[in-house]
């Protein structure tokens, strides 16, 4: 049952995490928004999963992942049930504030809680767990294409109704204890904090973030206006990118019990930094999709498995260093798309040059990821 309720948690988070990408052609229409103010409101959603981040891994050790779990699931569910009646650029900012601050306790407690549970096969069981991160991606954007005719509406109220499901079902699910021994002390957040590890992880963490939720939040937009309908770009979201995250960490997870983690990010890495570069050179639908399905594939196995690396360099502590990994990640994500917005500036076609910031993020965590490899063996 505690496996059910972090792959519910996660499914959920995977949804919101693709919502973003999906509504922001349909809001920029109706808002007149630019490409710089996408880049503003996902800019407020980072920061909120950076707050959310930095809060929650206390908690978790203080109080349980449950307390985290209920708390993230009622942000998001509010949030999407009062973002249909958003009133412009401004109420757009702060519900996906609100929003990141629930997908960043959501995340943070469902992958803190498979890494306390399945402490034998860490790497595989988090890589498990989060494929259901990509089949959520899968359904928001399929759904939305496919079912509602890309009414936002309809879907943010469905995705809201599923939370609420979600919601009850951790409440009625026995959690474990929370892992630190009388409550969340400072002092012992030192020698976590202290090590140079930690802070590699968390740069690596902060790159790739800024590549996933980089290819989430834009490419629908960038697709669109290299001129691909915008169901057609919704499905290559869906079918291609969430797809290939979807499949990959199917694929990966019986690797990993025999290959190094660390060897298997340095490989994901090279592939990142290949297909993304490829996937922004072309206009071509199939083409497109393709490429963006072998990102997919590629970028699968970094996420849980750079968890599963801090999960095992850190078992007391496994919610304050989890919490402050996941924080650098979303720090990339503010940091990239203030940039990519900038860039792009008020004309949506400028996204192709603005989102190489992507595959440049992929070469960087190359060389950082032969620096963990240095400190680990």
């Amino acid at each position: 049952m505690l496996i059910f309720a972090a792959i519910v948690a996660i499914f959920v988070y995977g949804m919101i995490a693709a919502m973003l990408g999906t509504i922001l052609p349909d809001l920029s229409d109706r808002f007149h928004l630019t490409p710089t103010q996408n880049g503003t409101i996902a800019f407020f959603q980072a920061l909120g999963l950076i707050i959310a981040s930095v809060g929650v891994g206390p908690l978790l050790d203080a109080e349980g992942d449950k307390a985290g779990l209920i708390l993230g699931l009622v942000f998001i569910g509010i949030v999407l049930f009062l973002l249909p009646r958003s009133s412009g650029f401004r109420s757009i900012v702060v519900l996906l504030f609100l929003l990141g601050v629930g997908g960043g306790i959501v995340v943070t407690g469902a992958n803190a809680l498979v890494s306390e549970v399945s402490e034998a096969h860490r790497a595989t069981a988090l890589n498990l767990v989060n494929l259901f991160f990509g089949l959520g991606g899968l359904a928001t954007p399929f759904i939305s294409a496919n079912l509602f005719k890309r009414n936002w509406v309809r879907l943010c109220y469905t995705v809201a109704s599923l939370t609420v499901l979600v919601l009850v079902i951790q409440v009625i699910t026995k959690m474990p204890a929370p892992s630190g021994t009388g409550g969340f002390v400072l002092a012992d957040a030192g020698p976590v904090l202290g090590r140079p590890l930690l802070f590699l992880l968390g740069f690596f963490l902060f790159l790739y973030i800024s590549c996933e939720v980089g290819v989430w939040n834009w490419l629908p937009r960038h697709l669109i206006a290299q001129g691909i309908p915008e169901t057609l770009a919704l499905n290559v979201l869906s079918l291609g990118f969430a797809l290939g995250l979807l499949v990959g960490r199917i694929g990966v997870s019986p690797i990993l019990i025999h290959v190094p983690a660390v060897t298997v990010t340095l490989a994901a890495s090279v592939a990142m930094a290949i297909s993304t570069f490829l996937m922004l050179r072309t206009s071509n639908p199939t083409a497109a999709a393709v490429l963006v399905f072998i990102a997919g594939l590629s970028m699968a196995p970094v996420f849980p498995t750079t968890l599963a690396m801090v999960g095992n360099a850190f078992p007391r502590m496994s919610g304050t260093a989890i919490g402050f990994v996941i924080t650098c990640g979303w720090a990339g994500l503010a940091v990239s798309s203030r940039l990519i917005g900038a860039i792009a500036g008020d004309d949506p076609v400028r996204l192709k040059r603005a989102l190489l910031l992507i595959p440049a993020s992929a070469v960087l965590m190359i060389g950082v990821n032969v620096a963990i490899w240095s400190v680990t063996h």
